[in-house]
């Protein structure tokens, strides 16, 4: 009886010492977005581990509740799990560069092992900043400045990145990894079409990516990424409001329904209404609808739709005499822009297993366009004086696009190396008129009083599908540690079909016409630590004409043969570095940017708009990002470019302004910013910044004929512009406030150099104003 015992004894506790408890739970970062592929290893034992489902959600048998949470671009973590659902955070990390980005191969990739220049604006920049324009965001990466007036644009705008400050299409914007518009369709207006409030994070592109994502990715891609659901129930009601008129209303919610089904509602309404500049009144309603449904653990189906209504003034420039006379009336009264937008995308992701993943997608999209653009208005003179009348015109543009992306990655054991291959397809039928209008203008003060519309007197009518077909690989592999290739390339053709519904009568005859690129890229990167690294990078980039610009060229003559304007070509060649610390982060990076038949738009002298292909440019410059944390509470940061832009070979009018500087293209740009978080006030932080953008010309070099026998150049002597911000957070409720250019400094956001008039025109940026938020979040 005795052995018995004892050995029942012995029995019970060898069980007991190898009894394992099941633990479930879910991870999630710390906006309660779950975790995919978190890892989970017991404490006690490296051997035993599981990883997160599409869910973010887990199960592990254990004896000792100790366990570690690993997940690339998070901080590690050490946890004891209770006998109930656990519900874990991940906090990311930026004190390495484990930064996940998915710009640059539309897979996630740690920042280490992107050859190229990229800044993020995560959502904890976001929700500190609280934008109310995106240019507030986009301007913080290096070497970026999104040029738009507060005071009059109604989010209209220019860009630069690597390039003049312009509205060429030179920059590729997306809504998670697709583009907002087609090819080939004034790809700048995209950004109108944007829902900011829900954007999770933003990450920026720089220099080529046609490798990957085909045209029109030269200077930078906009990569917006919108927020997902949350696992519980969270939401927001927010209003701003600023003394340039402007008020904004918004709402959010999001929330997983069960384990499997998730949303996202994110909507606003702005408009402005008598702003310190005459005629830039605005309105705009944008909902945006996203759904998140994990099939199975392997598979995820993904759908977003996006609705844009918007309505705009158009200010247009200011003359010289009223931007420093503090004269803001307009000269306009009527032109306008009207634009309604619609996307839908579904997007199916199925990982076959740990090395094989395929991402299938479609995107629709429906835009109409009217406007009655104020840069088309030209006022008549006889001996230098108004006559009191004008010409303009009034235009439509629509478009349908069927969109079709197939994205297959497989990784390899062999040097941790992976391919991704990937196929596109997108059919997008255009069509668009135009009429001439008569503009009335009063003599006396310049201002075009009306209009009247000729109808049937058409400037265009036609119809254009555009068929866009596109294949590409890249491959990347570590021959040894710490240093990784990628090598890319993607072959692109277009078709445009143009048919003239005005044969005779207006526009150039019917035509067909193609092109095609081959887009390499090749970069290495080698880490010297996981804190800092050095990468090189040759990449391509290339652009075919825009529709409207191939069709509308004004040295086209009535059914004459379509003018023989060539794509743009750009060879980028770059060289860069990063470092981070508990208390530094560094990137930067040098370039030259190499442009082949650039296009360039001109105004002839009866003040006609024209296009023409520039020969040969140069860009090249030094991008640098510094961020300082002396102590936990304080951050100060600075991102800027110095620059050179030049005309290589370029002849124009029958001057030759090669080895010249680019029109509108400042050396320096920066954006400084410093914000505190005191310890001794929670949920309280504070901010300024700075912007800074350097002088430039503004006409040709020597294009002014000073009627002496000599020749100048007009020019734009740039801006220092300084913003206060603060918020906080009380419970449930954010309050937050921003003073807007505080010493009231006369700028404008970009001047060009009119040959007509033989002046500078302004758009004028905001004088002193201060804007103020609440919201209240559940």
């Amino acid at each position: 009886m005795k052995h018995i015992i004892i050995t029942a004894f012995l029995f019970w506790a060898g069980y007991s010492l190898n009894a394992q408890t099941e633990y479930k739970g879910q991870v999630t970062d710390s906006q309660q977005n779950p975790l995919v592929g978190v890892t989970i290893l017991s404490a006690t034992n490296a051997s035993k581990g599981v990883s997160t489902d599409a869910s973010g959600n887990f199960s592990i048998s254990l004896q000792n509740p100790e366990v570690i949470l690993r997940y690339i671009g998070f901080i590690e973590k050490k946890i004891r799990l209770e006998p109930r659902f656990n519900v874990l955070t991940l906090d990311e990390n930026t004190e390495n560069l484990s930064e996940i980005i998915i710009s640059a191969s539309r897979e996630e990739q740690k920042r280490s092992e992107v050859p190229g220049a990229i800044s993020v604006i995560s959502a904890k920049n976001i929700e500190q900043i609280k934008p109310f324009g995106i240019e507030q965001l986009v301007n913080q990466a290096p070497g970026v400045y999104m040029s738009t007036s507060k005071a009059s644009s109604n989010e209209q705008h220019m860009m630069a990145v690597r390039s003049p400050i312009s509205t060429k299409s030179l920059f590729l914007y997306l809504e998670d990894g697709l583009p907002i518009r087609p090819t080939a369709v004034f790809n700048h207006n995209a950004l109108l079409e944007m829902n900011d409030v829900t954007f999770g994070r933003v990450e920026v592109l720089k220099g080529p990516a046609s490798s990957i994502y085909g045209s029109e990715a030269i200077g930078g891609s906009f990569n917006f990424i919108t927020k997902n659901p949350t696992q519980e129930l969270h939401g927001s009601l927010g209003f701003q409001a600023n003394d340039l008129g402007l008020t904004k209303y918004d709402f959010e919610a999001s929330d997983y329904t069960n384990n499997k089904f998730g949303f996202y509602l994110g909507s606003q309404y702005v408009q402005r209404n008598n702003g310190p500049i005459q005629h830039s009144d605005y309105e705009k309603f944008a909902v945006t609808f996203k759904t998140v449904y994990h099939v199975n653990p392997s598979i995820t189906w993904t759908q977003v739709f996006d609705m844009i209504d918007y309505r705009s003034d158009m200010t247009g420039a200011l003359s010289e005499e009223d931007y420093k006379g503090g004269n803001y009336e307009s000269d306009q009264t009527f032109t306008e822009r009207v634009a309604k937008a619609f996307r839908y995308r579904t997007t199916v992701d199925k990982i076959w297993n740990p090395n094989n993943k395929t991402s299938f997608n479609f995107v629709f999209r429906n835009n109409e366009m009217d406007q009655i653009p104020s840069y088309r208005i030209r006022q008549f003179r006889e001996n230098g004086q108004l006559t009191g009348y004008g010409s303009g015109e009034s235009n439509t543009n629509k478009f349908n696009s069927f969109v079709g992306l197939l994205q297959h990655k497989t990784s390899f054991n062999f040097l941790n190396s992976s391919l991704i291959a990937g196929a596109s397809v997108d059919f997008s039928p255009q069509t668009y008129n135009a009429k001439t209008i008569d503009v009335y203008v009063d003599p006396r003060t310049g201002i075009n009083t009306g209009y009247r519309l000729n109808n049937g007197d058409y400037i265009l009518n036609y119809d254009a599908d555009i068929l866009n077909t596109a294949g590409y690989l890249q491959y990347e592999i570590t021959p040894f540690e710490n240093f990784k290739i990628t090598a890319a390339l993607r072959y692109d053709h277009f078709e445009y079909h143009y048919n003239n519904l005005l044969d005779g009568k207006a526009g150039p005859k019917d035509s067909n016409n193609q092109y095609e690129n081959w887009a390499p890229k090749i970069g290495f990167n080698y880490n010297l630590s996981n804190r800092s690294g050095l990468y090189v990078n040759y990449s391509n980039g290339f652009t075919p004409p825009e529709t409207s610009t191939l069709y509308r060229n004004s040295y086209v003559g009535i059914n004459g043969d379509v003018f023989n304007l060539k794509p743009s070509d750009y060879n980028n060649y770059e060289a860069g570095g990063y470092f981070v610390s508990e208390k530094w982060k560094l990137d930067a990076a040098l370039y030259i940017l190499d442009g082949k038949n650039t296009l360039v738009t001109l105004r002839n002298d009866t003040d006609e708009y024209y296009n023409a292909n520039a020969g040969k440019t140069r860009s090249y410059g030094i991008e640098y990002g510094v961020t300082f944390k002396p102590i936990p509470e304080l951050s100060i940061a600075y991102n800027g470019s110095y620059a050179k832009h030049r005309y290589v070979t370029f002849y124009e009018g029958g001057i030759d302004y090669s080895g010249t500087d680019q029109d509108v293209a400042p050396n320096l740009l920066g954006n400084a910013q410093v914000n505190y978080h005191p310890t001794f006030i929670d949920n309280f932080n504070f901010g300024v910044e700075y912007e800074m953008v350097g002088k430039y010309n503004t006409s040709f070099e020597g294009q002014i004929d000073n009627g002496d026998g000599t020749f100048s150049t007009a020019t734009y002597g740039g801006h220092n512009v300084f913003n206060l911000r603060a918020s906080y957070r009380l419970r449930q409720f954010e309050v937050w406030v921003q003073a807007l250019n505080i010493f009231d400094t006369l700028y404008a956001t970009r001047v060009s150099y009119n040959i007509y008039t033989k002046e500078n025109n302004y758009s004028i940026g905001n004088p002193r104003a201060f804007h103020a938020g609440i919201r209240f979040n559940f």
